[in-house]
Parts: structure tokens; C-alpha cells; sequence
């Protein structure tokens, strides 16, 4: 038996191990160490890898094997959701890239179709190493984390037919009737995958289910995959078009899910030696004929992106710094530019020499691509602080200019995910004056449509808080996933209104001490937030009382909470009605039917013997009292205002029939 594979494999993997460590400590994406890993075991440097044939063959399966994974996580639903900016960002981004790309490339005396190939391989970005990052820095439900998704979305989209048209762009094809011939064969496979999908696909899952063998489920999955990629090789289609086809089969199926995280390891094994065998063709040697031709090549790729994808983003209505930050993230080579590459370079359309200098180029973008996510921020900061506001608000045809509201004592809500749109419907239930600032034109416009008061901008210009009445409003509520952007917005609240309360959610408590830095009243913190709801379902599946629980929840919540408040209290420059009441909350409670308190009178003293706590207010309908008589006689539905410590209003919660 030849043992020379198994040999050429450990080699690879072990070198991939180390590399990857190093490389991750430096903060670099796994996709830089398996490029350099092939780069040090390829025939170009320490040539430790005797059948490199064998190595390529297995990296075209990784590639089978990912686009057989987009397919299956492609959405038809998610695409509408959000096919304003995957199908008009993407298109004018992937579109302006090309042109421009493609123009430089004649300007440089290439031929038309070498231009235009040049165009296909800067267009697209890495989905894997930008997702990476933004998952890291939770920042994918960030303004500028949706863009890139929804221009990503439509570059995975494109590499199928870019990859169609690259024998044509080589000449191999005939002309237009060719071309019209390949559409014609895509169109059917994609017609008979459709079919497929609804009728044979789920039949054939069922069987298997029924089986209960999870060995044969992956099998399935791996002989639908394979075979459709090889029916689609075999009508004069690209592998990667029959394993897309094959995903998307499976993706209108209710195993979907089961499917891609049964397959999600081979993918992810494939893939790095796909990225292993790009770094072996990667001669070093080129790096030194070619320094300022490469170094040229990178910072002309980089602008050439941020320029078009931010004037893409911005053409859309979205304001200019986070057009910018979605510019600069976009701004590396994708994966899929290498499958072009080897595409291209067997169409005879790259020589040798262009392809090593591309290459190089593109893994140099990747390395980039950290240091190009972390100064995007400031970057932005820095030119839309110098360029006039009417430039960088946004105002694309989908966006309008916004006139100054009329209300006053309001909540002013800053993003409309989630967490905005929940509080916006609770305020509009208790008939609470409040206006929504977004930054998606498209969500503003749908939202417009249904009476909600809602602006379109940056939170964090003076403008946009101005049309929202900052310095009449009583509370911002800050509900955004971008952390530098909302440190942004309560630095520019407070400076225009001293009064106002600052509410600010943040994903992490290591983010809560600047945020204290700049005035924020309060944060709440969704790691923390997290923790206790786990904490009391975990309590509730152990049949403990709902009284012991909550005394367990106000316990955690007072430690942590004070730990909390003694940080913003350190960095508070008043004192406040808060810094007389250390260790004491205020809370209200909506007296209920069975309330043992219903008919006796504060002067009974049952709220205060059994909790500890002190009644401040009572709310009667439209009457409020403040700092009741002793003879006041609690009835139900009143809602009153408790002072205590956390374990003295648990204890209090037990007196009423629920919380306000």
C-alpha cells in the first residue's frame, strides 16, 4: 500500500495546526495560516509535498462541498427580507467593481476579456474570514454588519455565473449562441432540482428518517451533493453550479438544518485544504522580482473596493460613515476569487506570472482585512467629521430630508431591531410619546407606511437628535449592536441635553465602563441579562417555588447590579436622588385581587412587617399620592411605588398578584 497521501496529508495539517496557532495569536483569520501553511510545504519553498495533483483534487471537493453549503443555507425567504440591499447594494457594488476594474485593466493595455476576468476576481470579498470577524466582535447585527451580509449574500449569488462566463471571456465558447446554450442547460438543471426538491428530496429523507441511522443520513446527503454535481459536469456545467443546485434542493426540505450541520465538518476540513493548495501554487519568489508592483496592486484593490462599495451603500440612503465601515470590511479578495483564478488560469485567459502576482495580492488583501476592520471606525469618524453633514446624513432617493417633531417628555429610541421594536409597541400600548431613529432607509420607509414615528439618520449627528426634540425628550433609549457607534450617540445626547436619562444595551460588561465614562444613567448589559434568564429557567425545571426564585434572581441582581452602579457612580459627576440610595431600588407593583393587602390600611402595616419595604405613592386611576397618610386603605388595581433592597422587594412581590 502507498502510504505517500497519508504522508503528504500529516504533513499538511501538522504544518496547518502550527500555523494556524501562530497566526491566531498575531489576531489573523485562520485563512491566512492554511495560505501560508501551503505556501512553506509547496514546491516553491521547502517542497515537502510529493503529489501536489492529489492535494488540488481534494481541495476541488472543499469547494464542491461549500457551495453545496450556501446552497443549503440559502434562503428564499431571508433573501426578501432583505433583497433591497442584497440585490441593489450588491448588484451596483459587484456591477461598479467590474467596470472599474475592468476599465483600469484596458488603461493598463490589457485585452477586453482579461479586463473584464480582472473585474471577476476583485468584485467578490471573503465571506468567511469577514463573518469571522464580525461574529467576534458582535458586530453582524451592527448597520454596517447587515450591509456587508446582504452584499456578501449577492456575491455568492454571482460566482455561479461568473464562473460560467469565464470560457466564454477565453474565447472556448461560440459567441452568443453559446453562452444562450449554457443558460438554457442551467436553467433546466435548475428546473429539475426545483421538482426534485418538492417531490423526490423529502421522499427520499423520509425513507432514510425512517431508518433512524444517522450514518446513512449523511450519506444521503453526500450522494445528492456528489451526484447532482457530477449530472451538471456531465450536460457541459461547472461542478460548483450542480453542488449550489444540490443545496438549494435540500434547502426547501425540513432536514435542511440537520443537513448542513452534518456536513458543516467535511466542509470546513475540505476548505482548508483548498486554501492549503492556493498558498502551494504561491511562489515567494514573486514578492521579491515584483515588491511595488504588488504593494501597488493591494492598495489599489483596497481602494478601489471602499470607494465603490461605499458609493454603492451610499447610493441606497445609508449614512456615509457607515457606508465607509461597510466599504473598508468589503475591501480583501474572497475565497471564490481563487476557484476564478485556477478557472482562468486553465482557460489560458492569466499567465504564470500574473497569476503568481495576483496571488500574492490577494493573500496580502486577507491579511489586511483585521487591521482594515479595526480602523474603520475612526477612519470614518475622521472624514465625515471634516466633510459638510449634508454629504454624509444619507440622502439617497429612498431617504428624505426630516422635519423637526412636535413632541415633547417623549422616548426617543435609537435602532429598530429587536429590542427597539418591542418598546416602541409597549410605549404606543401605554400611549407614551416617542420617535425611532434608524439608519435603514428601507425599514424606515416600510415602518413610515404603518403610522410609526420613525426618522431616518445617525443617531449620533446633532441634526438627526435635533428633528427628534433631544432637548425636550425625558429618556434615549439606545438599543444598537455597534458599540463605538452608541459611545457615540450618549456622548452627543448628553452634551445637548444635560437632563436627559441615557439608557444604553450593550452585549458585554467589559463595554459598560466607558459608556459610565461618558454619563450614561444606565446599561444593560445582554451577557448579563442572558445569565439570569438561564438562572431562573434552570430553577423553574427544578420545581423550586416562584418566590424562592425571584428572592435567587433579586439576590444575583443586586450584587451584580450595585457592582454595576458603583462603577457609574464613580464616574458620575452629580450626585443625584441615586447616590443618597445606595443599596435600595425603586419598584411598582399592581395590587391584584387575592393581594392580602386589598382592604387594609397602611397604618396595619402588613407590607412592612412582612417585607421591610416602604410604600412612597399610591396611584389610584388618575390620582396619585405621594407620601401617603397612615389610614390611606390599599385597594385593588392600585399601583404603588415600593422603596427597598433587592431580598426587601422580592419579598414584597409575593404581597401582590404581579409585577407592573
Amino acid at each position: 500500500m502507498d502510504h505517500a497521501l497519508l504522508q503528504d496529508m500529516e504533513i499538511l495539517f501538522g504544518l496547518a495546526v502550527a500555523t494556524v496557532i501562530l497566526f491566531r495569536r498575531l489576531m489573523f483569520p485562520s485563512i491566512i495560516g492554511f495560505l501560508v501553511a501551503g505556501i512553506l510545504a509547496g514546491p516553491h519553498a521547502l517542497a515537502l509535498i510529493k503529489n501536489t495533483h492529489q492535494v488540488e483534487q481534494m481541495a476541488e471537493i472543499g469547494v464542491v462541498l461549500l457551495l453545496f453549503t450556501i446552497g443549503i443555507e440559502f434562503s428564499l425567504k431571508e433573501l426578501m427580507r432583505i433583497k433591497h440591499l442584497v440585490l441593489l447594494g450588491g448588484g451596483l457594488q459587484v456591477g461598479g467593481t467590474i467596470l472599474v476594474t475592468a476599465l483600469a485593466g484596458i488603461a493598463f493595455s490589457f485585452s477586453l476579456p482579461q479586463s473584464i476576468f480582472f473585474g471577476f476576481l476583485v468584485a467578490l470579498s471573503s465571506t468567511a474570514i469577514l463573518m469571522k470577524l464580525l461574529m467576534d466582535a458582535g458586530e453582524m447585527d451592527a448597520p454596517h454588519g447587515k450591509m456587508a451580509m446582504g452584499i456578501l449574500i449577492f456575491q455568492d449569488l454571482c460566482v455561479v455565473p461568473l464562473m460560467l462566463f469565464v470560457p466564454f471571456l477565453a474565447g472556448a465558447g461560440d459567441g452568443l449562441n453559446g453562452i444562450m446554450l449554457v443558460i438554457a442547460k442551467a436553467a433546466g438543471v435548475v428546473l429539475v432540482a426545483h421538482y426534485t426538491a418538492r417531490f423526490l428530496v423529502p421522499w427520499i429523507f423520509g425513507q432514510v428518517v425512517k431508518s433512524r441511522s444517522r450514518e446513512l443520513f449523511l450519506l444521503t446527503i453526500l450522494f445528492i451533493g456528489f451526484g447532482t454535481a457530477w449530472i451538471t459536469a456531465q450536460v457541459g456545467l461547472s461542478l460548483a453550479l450542480g453542488a449550489f443546485i444540490a443545496g438549494l434542493a435540500i434547502s426547501e426540505s425540513e432536514y435542511s438544518h440537520q443537513a448542513l450541520g452534518d456536513i458543516m465538518p467535511f466542509r470546513d476540513a475540505f476548505m482548508s485544504l483548498f486554501f492549503i493548495s492556493v498558498g502551494m501554487l504561491l511562489d515567494p519568489a514573486i514578492v521579491v522580482k515584483y515588491p511595488l508592483l504588488i504593494a501597488s496592486l493591494v492598495i489599489t484593490i483596497l481602494l478601489i473596493k471602499t470607494v465603490i462599495t461605499t458609493g454603492a451603500a451610499m447610493s441606497l440612503g445609508i449614512p456615509m460613515r457607515i457606508a465607509l465601515i461597510t466599504g473598508l470590511s468589503l475591501a480583501q479578495i474572497g475565497e471564490f476569487s481563487f476557484v476564478l483564478c485556477q478557472s482562468g488560469l486553465k482557460a489560458g485567459i492569466f499567465t504564470p506570472d500574473l497569476y503568481q502576482i495576483f496571488l500574492a495580492a490577494s493573500v496580502a488583501t486577507m491579511g489586511l482585512t483585521p487591521l482594515c476592520l479595526k480602523i474603520a471606525a475612526p477612519v470614518a469618524d475622521r472624514v465625515v467629521g471634516f466633510l459638510p453633514n449634508a454629504l454624509t446624513r444619507g440622502k439617497g432617493v429612498l431617504a428624505r430630508r426630516e422635519h423637526q417633531m412636535t413632541i415633547s417628555d417623549h422616548v426617543i429610541i435609537v435602532g429598530y431591531g429587536l429590542n427597539g421594536r418591542n418598546l416602541a409597541r409597549v410605549l404606543k400600548h401605554f400611549k407614551i410619546d416617542h420617535a425611532v431613529i434608524e439608519t435603514n432607509p428601507f425599514t424606515v420607509k416600510t415602518e413610515r407606511k404603518k403610522g410609526v414615528p420613525i426618522i431616518f439618520g445617525d443617531g449620533s449627528g446633532s441634526e438627526i437628535l435635533t428633528h427628534a426634540n433631544i432637548d425636550r425628550a425625558r429618556i434615549i433609549v439606545i438599543a444598537i449592536s455597534d458599540a463605538a457607534s452608541s459611545r457615540r450617540i450618549a456622548a452627543q445626547a448628553r452634551r445637548m441635553n444635560p437632563r436627559i436619562h441615557v439608557i444604553v444595551r450593550t452585549r458585554y460588561i467589559l463595554e459598560m465602563e466607558p459608556l459610565y465614562k461618558l454619563g450614561v444613567n444606565e446599561v444593560i448589559p445582554e451577557e448579563f441579562e442572558t445569565s439570569i434568564e438561564i438562572l431562573s429557567r434552570v430553577l423553574r425545571k427544578y420545581l423550586l417555588s416562584h418566590d424562592e426564585i425571584e428572592r435567587c434572581v433579586s439576590e444575583v441582581r443586586g450584587d451584580s447590579y450595585e457592582m454595576f452602579r458603583t462603577m457609574s457612580r464613580r464616574h458620575s459627576h452629580a450626585v443625584g436622588i441615586s447616590g443618597f440610595l445606595t443599596g435600595a431600588e425603586l419598584a411598582t407593583f399592581r395590587v391584584g385581587p387575592a393581594s392580602p393587602l386589598v382592604g387594609h390600611s397602611l397604618r396595619d402595616g402588613i407590607l412592612r412587617d412582612r417585607s421591610g419595604a416602604t410604600l412612597l405613592m399610591i396611584k389610584r386611576g388618575n390620582d396619585v399620592i405621594p407620601n401617603p397618610d397612615p389610614v390611606w386603605e390599599i385597594r385593588e388595581n392600585d399601583l404603588v411605588l415600593i422603596l427597598g433592597t433587592p431580598e426587601q422587594l422580592a419579598a414584597a412581590a409575593s404581597l401582590f398578584e404581579h409585577a407592573a
